[in-house]
């Protein structure tokens, strides 16, 4: 029985093995006969294959249609051109299947600029059954080659444009990266702060592990931070300690959690820094006033120097070589200028300047007032360097004692202890006509100006029966823009009734006074009365513009803006193309240009007309 079983399981996994192996083995010699000449059969078989013009349907879908669709139109040779390719020759063909291909639609890709009637269309489409299958394959691989080259081609600019704009995304980053150069920087600041705060905790005395190693993180990170300000200046080093200290930190926020705790320190350290900065704040004001107030070394030298040589020199030598002719200082038809002042180069660069832009430097004369301190050295600063043929006079404060009996006026009595507010010389100008009582116009010079430009215009103005001319500063929007409310206080029900708080304001520094009818109108007295009532109550801030504004008001004429530029002393945003326009440039402010504190890139118009090739200014060290 179990041999029969046996037999039994052989003889059907013999069956099997026959099923499986007999196809296999007639496959394979059906394939090897095939290899031989089924291509040559496959071919001829496809010579027999008409093309139709039938539209294939598919069976499983519903195909639409295809209205609106056209068929791509074949291009068709004669006999004599079978041998040749498919050729788009024409220009507007190339640029059809360029367009084509990029807009990704091959299908449209063949020329279809000219429209053809049903009929041509029917005699093509019976041209194309009549030729073989041959020349459509031909076409097509024609057409796939210049597909090929056309693809190669765009893909090609789209791998470049997409390199260009990796490499413009590079230059972005990069770019965004150099902007921040000093993240850096800040954060290694506010790691000192933390420390410092963290070791604030620590009970005093102490000197565990932790706050030792703050110490020393606050010593390490503070060496390698110095007085670096750029991120690219710190060493690796640096960065390694960064992290140190990071370490440190966190540390420490382990051992002292207490959240609200720190916020009270930094809090405090906050209002400490606060007080600090504006101390230092209230000392720099301070020291930029006291260097603006004081005579810098070089001028001092040159005062005692030409005072020394003024009274070697005989009586008879002391006089100006122009100041004989004394028909000119009282000519009604010549120019005459009047500047106040104590500064020898200040002088010197004011008279300098205005005969060198002068068309016609004859006509000027120049009025000079100082104090008897300074009378001597102006002296002898305009004998050795007269002004060429301009006339200039000197004369000193103490000439006019009238001014001490006639007019009780205290500041005239008081020592010169701050030039802006109460110096004598500036509060002279109020007194203009009685200086020069044979003048009955003058054009008055601050002397922190420098002249450009010819000044002979500014005398045929017209001035409208007015009394001043001069630069308005109330255009709202620049740097020289001042309100009535800046210097006067509105809240005193007087200046509130007498006044205008919109009223328009003006600047001295370059100011042409009629004379004739500042005197009908008595105005050095209404000067006196305002000057007292501000004595008695705070009516006005010191000096002499607000006292100027209260005393010529509603008597000024507004002169081209062009005539006189204010801010060369306390504004470094000025704009040049205004400056070199200007008439007049005034370095009002504190910011002189003889100082060391002024604005770098205005001084050279003021250097170009010092003499720093003077024997004295070189002996003083007075120096560009």
């Amino acid at each position: 029985m179990k041999q029969f079983r046996r037999c039994q399981r052989i003889l059907i996994l013999s069956l099997l093995f026959l099923s499986v192996l007999a196809p296999l083995v007639f496959v394979s010699y059906r394939l090897k006969n095939l290899a031989s000449v089924g291509r040559k059969e496959f071919i001829e078989d496809l010579a027999t294959i008409k093309y139709r013009r039938d539209d294939l349907r598919l069976k499983a879908i519903q195909q639409e249609g295809g209205e609106g669709l056209k068929e791509p139109l074949l291009v068709v040779y004669k006999d004599k051109d079978q041998n040749s390719t498919a050729s788009y020759s024409s220009s507007e063909d190339i640029r059809d299947l360029e367009r084509s291909v990029i807009n990704g639609d091959t299908t449209n890709a063949v020329d279809n600029r000219n429209a053809e009637t049903d009929n041509e269309k029917e005699e093509r489409d019976e041209q194309v059954q009549q030729r073989g299958i041959s020349n459509v394959f031909q076409e097509k691989g024609q057409f796939n080659s210049q597909l090929r080259e056309i693809t190669e081609e765009r893909t090609k600019e789209m791998r470049d444009l997409l390199h260009n704009k990796e490499a413009h995304h590079d230059r972005n980053v990069h770019t965004q990266l150099q902007k921040v150069t000093d993240e850096k920087i800040r954060e290694m600041k506010d790691q000192l702060i933390r420390a410092k705060a963290y070791l604030s905790f620590a009970p005093p005395g102490s000197n565990s592990h932790l706050v030792k190693e703050l110490r020393l993180r606050i010593k390490e990170v503070e060496r390698a931070l110095g007085e670096r300000t750029k991120d690219s200046e710190l060493s690796r080093s640096a960065l390694q300690k960064m992290r140190h200290m990071e370490t440190s930190l966190s540390k420490a926020s382990a051992v002292y959690p207490d959240c609200s705790a720190m916020a009270a320190k930094l809090r405090a350290m906050a209002h400490t820094t606060e007080e600090q900065v504006r101390s230092q704040k209230k000392q720099a004001a301070y020291l930029v006033h006291i260097a603006a107030r004081s005579t810098p070394k070089g001028l001092h030298c040159l005062a005692m120097r030409l005072t020394a040589e003024y009274f070697a020199l005989e009586p008879e030598e002391r006089q100006l070589p122009k100041q004989q002719k004394l028909k000119n200082l009282h000519d009604q038809n010549l120019y005459h200028y009047v500047v106040f002042s104590d500064n020898i180069l200040a002088c010197a660069v004011v008279v300098s300047s205005t005969v060198s832009a002068a068309a016609e430097p004859k006509k000027i004369v120049f009025h000079v007032v100082t104090d008897s301190l300074n009378f001597p050295a102006i002296s002898m600063w305009f004998i050795l360097n007269p002004p060429g043929k301009a006339t200039i006079q000197i004369q000193s404060i103490d000439n006019f004692g009238w001014l001490f009996t006639k007019y009780n006026n205290p500041i005239l009595k008081q020592e010169s202890s701050d030039s802006r507010f109460t110096f004598q010389l500036n509060h002279l100008r109020f007194y203009l006509p009685e200086i020069f009582p044979a003048l009955n116009k003058v054009v008055l010079f601050d002397h922190d100006v420098v002249v450009l430009r010819d000044l002979t215009g500014l005398w045929h103005l017209d001035m409208k029966g007015k009394v001043v001319g001069a630069v308005q500063t109330c255009q709202k929007g620049k740097s020289s823009y001042r309100q009535m409310d800046t210097f006067l206080n509105f809240s005193d029900p007087f200046v509130a009734k007498s006044f205008d708080i919109n009223a328009c304001t003006w600047a001295f520094g370059l100011n042409l006074f009629d004379l004739q009818v500042w005197r009908k109108q008595n105005l050095t007295a209404v000067y006196h009365r305002y000057l007292q009532m501000g004595s008695e109550r705070p009516l006005w801030m010191a000096g002499s513009l607000p006292l100027g504004w209260v005393t010529f008001y509603k008597k000024t004429v507004a002169l081209d803006r062009r005539w006189h530029i204010t801010g060369l002393g306390y504004d470094s945003e000025l704009v040049r193309g205004d400056i070199e326009r200007a008439a007049v440039l005034h370095y009002d402010g504190i910011m002189k240009p003889w100082l060391d504190i002024a604005i770098g890139k205005y001084k050279q118009y003021w250097n170009r007309f010092v003499k720093f090739e003077h024997p004295y200014l070189q002996q003083c060290n007075i120096h560009e």
